[in-house]
Order: structure tokens, then sequence, then C-alpha cells
């Protein structure tokens, strides 16, 4: 079989929790349009994980790497695309290495965490011919794209204006501040590690480029000060060691076998330490966040994020020159347990009559009554969007999308553009023109995407 008519040939790069839905996703039986063959990391021990989960899903013959060997590897074993799941401050320099291997990349969203990253990408996919694909699952969630729909059907007319507030709670909140991404110098903090899922879904919705943000926001609830304002006493250094606790905050990874297995029993191979206290003094990421930002074609979005809500999920409001759409989303309608990591784990979830997991989409022109849009069946992770994500994903040649989700480089920039000038305006308090930061792809802002 020729290159041209085989499976497209895969490596991953990055053996965190985030890399078992592509890892799984390439070695399943059914997909026939690709193979996994290696799982590069620079725990060894998480590596090996991963390969084994790969082994028992289907796949054959796969190695482990460590980061360094990126190059000898896609030689080796002839990859044709490499995906990138490391941490956010890594990506930038293997998505360029691989590039420069001779693969095409996929890297796990946000696309990096800076500027100079973004150049470092967009100087090397140019010198290569080779493509830069950025994931953004939410695209492909029936609610978001049932929203997308609505407003290409121009039934509430051209927009004017977006609000989308976004609630993390204690459980997924908190767990940002215990990982790697409670450094921005390692995530670019939630504006760009989190928020970014969210600003690519406006900037898609509306077919348009922001312009121009201003952004407020600080640590206000996890942290050594506040927890001493709020008198919660001595806090221990992390949740694994020592005895049980009861305390919500606290993650013990020894009893939750999933955690254990891949970090615990792996931190003698790089020291990673996955459990620490969200109210230590050397977190450097803020918690509740605001911004305004103002597109091209000018609408305006306000966006709120915050970290420690009692309950999970999103609403977003679009005001348009016929009318208005609403989408309500409850992912999570209350937690009652102590700290577990995994949004489905069934344990965390409660149900009331005041508030029900769930979605809903209304749109209500000007004179006229609310109606109730159908949202077609989700089911999975991310409401749906991680499986039909590596359906259009992991194809040797994109489908024919009429909402084009599937996201290129230009979109990946867009979506970090916002969070970068977001910590850019939390520095200065001032507004940051977009225009003017010299972001590849940005020589002309005002030409809206036309999907």
């Amino acid at each position: 079989m020729d290159a041209a008519t085989r499976p497209l040939r895969y490596a991953v790069l990055g053996a965190g929790a985030r890399s078992e839905t592509y890892v799984r996703g390439i070695a399943d039986a059914r997909r026939t349009d690709a193979t996994l063959h290696a799982i590069g990391d620079v725990n060894a021990g998480r590596a090996q994980h991963f390969r084994a989960v790969a082994t028992t899903a289907g796949a054959e013959d796969v190695v482990t790497f460590a980061p360094d060997d990126l190059e000898e590897v896609i030689a080796r074993h002839d990859i044709d695309r490499v995906i990138v799941t490391t941490p956010d401050a890594t990506h930038a320099a293997y998505v360029v290495r691989a590039l420069h291997a001779g693969a095409d990349v996929i890297v796990e969203k946000p696309l990096t965490t800076d500027l100079e990253g973004a150049r470092a990408i967009a100087d090397a996919a140019e010198e290569t011919g080779r493509s830069v694909t950025a994931t953004f699952n939410y695209r492909y969630s029936p609610r978001n794209f049932a929203l997308k729909e609505l407003l290409l059907s121009g039934e509430i007319g051209q927009v004017t204006s977006v609000h989308f507030e976004w609630v993390l709670d204690t459980v997924h909140g908190a767990d940002y501040f215990r990982r790697w991404h409670r450094l921005k110098t390692n995530s670019g903090g939630l504006l760009v590690h989190k928020s970014s899922h969210h600003f690519d879904l406006v900037n898609w919705w509306l077919a348009d480029a922001p312009r121009r943000v201003y952004a407020s926001g600080g640590l206000r609830f996890y942290g050594a000060a506040n927890a001493a304002s709020r008198g919660l006493g001595a806090r221990p250094e992390r949740g694994s060691v020592g005895a049980p606790t009861d305390d919500p905050f606290v993650l013990d990874m020894r009893t939750v076998p999933g955690l254990a297995e891949l970090y615990l029993r792996n931190e003698t191979h790089d020291g990673y330490v996955r459990d620490l206290d969200v109210f230590s003094a050397d977190i450097t990421i803020e918690d509740n966040l605001a911004l305004v930002v103002d597109y091209a074609r000018g609408a305006t979005m306000t966006y709120s994020l915050n970290a420690h809500s009692p309950w999970e999920g999103y609403t977003v409001s679009i005001n348009g020159t016929e009318g208005r759409a609403e989408l309500t989303v409850v992912e999570r309608a209350a937690v009652s347990s102590p700290a577990v990591v995994d949004p489905s784990y069934s344990d965390v979830r409660t149900q009331s009559p005041q508030r029900t997991e769930g979605e809903r989409l209304l749109v209500q022109r000007h004179w006229g009554e609310a109606r109730e849009v159908p949202i077609p069946g989700g089911g999975g992770n991310h409401g749906g969007g991680d499986e039909r994500m590596l359906d259009d994903l992991l194809h040797r040649e994109p489908e024919a999308d009429a909402l084009g989700r599937r996201a290129d480089f230009r979109d990946g920039v867009r979506a970090i553009a916002v969070g970068i000038a977001g910590n850019l305006s939390l520095e200065t308090g001032t507004a940051v023109d977009l225009t003017t930061m010299g972001l590849p792809g940005w020589a002309r802002p005002d030409a809206a995407v036309t999907r």
C-alpha cells in the first residue's frame, strides 16, 4: 500500500490525561484512516501507561519515546501527523520541530501561550508548507453548532452584541489551581488555556475577527492570601500524602484509581506533582475574569469567567437587529463530594428541581414570542464534541462542512489573541488593539471568515 492510500500514521506527543482521547480515538479498530505508532512524553512512566491503553484499544507495535527524539521517531516510523498534547507553553517548540521534521501537526488548544510562539509556528508552517490544525472540540458539540446554524439562518439579523458567561465549579475550576496550569508562565492563565475555547466559539459563531480587548480580574478566591483572609488556617502542601482528609479542596489521588495510576505512581520519573493545594502562595493565575471585546464588524462581546462556582455551565446571549438568541447549558448542577477531577465522575453530581443538567436554545424575534430551537442528540465528553471532532480530524481529507467546524492556524491565533491581549490589559489597565500586536496572519483583521 503506497503512502497516498495507506492509513495516516500518527504520533502523540504528551501523555497527560487529555491525550487519552486521541490515543483511544486513533487506536479504535473502527478508524480506517489512522494508525497510532508512537507516544512520547518527558515522563517515561506516563508514556508507557498510554502505550498499554493503546494496545488494549487495538493498536499494534506502538513505541514510546522521549521528546528529544521527536525528529528521529518521525523519520523512522514515517509519521504523517503529530498530535501535540503537552503543557501549553511547550506547544510552539514541539510544533515547529515536527513541521521541520516533515510531519503535519494537530495541536490541542491553545495553539500556544504568547506572540513569540505564534510567530514561530507561522514561520515554520510557511517554510515547510506543512499544515497546523488547532483543536476546538466545542465547535462540534450539537448545542454550539445549533446556535451557529441559527445565526447563519439570519433569523436574528446582524449581530450587535454578545454576552457570554462561563462558570467552572469547585471540582473542575479548582483543579486548574493545583496543576501546572496554576503558573501563568506554563498556561498563559485561564484567559489563554481555558477561555481560548470560548473566544474561538464566538469568533466562529460571528464569523468575525476580534479587534480590541479590555480586561479586568484577579485571584480572588484561591491562593494563600485569600485563604488567610477567610481564616482557613494551616493548609497541606499536597493531598496524596499524610492522613486522608474530608477537605473538599484537597485532592487525594490515592482515592482516584485513574489519577493514581497515571500521575502518583509516575512522580519518580520527572517529579511532577499533580495534587498541590489550591490555597498555596505561588499561584500566578486569576480565578475571576471579565472582558469587553470589540469585533471588526462592529459587534461587542462582554465575557466573564468564574472558577469557583457551585455549579458548572455557561450562558450565551446574542442580540441582533431582528431579535435575540439565548443558549443555556448546565453541565453539572451541583457538586457534593470532595475533589474528584473527572467532570463526568458520577459521585460529584447532584440534581434538584431548581437547577437540572441540560441545555436549551431559545430564539425570539422582535414583536414575537420566544420559541425553542431543537438541539440534536449530544452525549459524550464536551457536549458530544470529542467524538465528532475525532471523526473529522482523523480523516485523510476533510469532508465538506457548511459550518466550518475544522479550525485552522488562523483560528488558533484568533482564539489565543483575545487571551494574550487580555493578559496585557490586566497588566497595563488599558485596552489593547489587536491590530497593532504583530500577530501572524493579521494583515487584514477586518477580513471576516467567510464560513
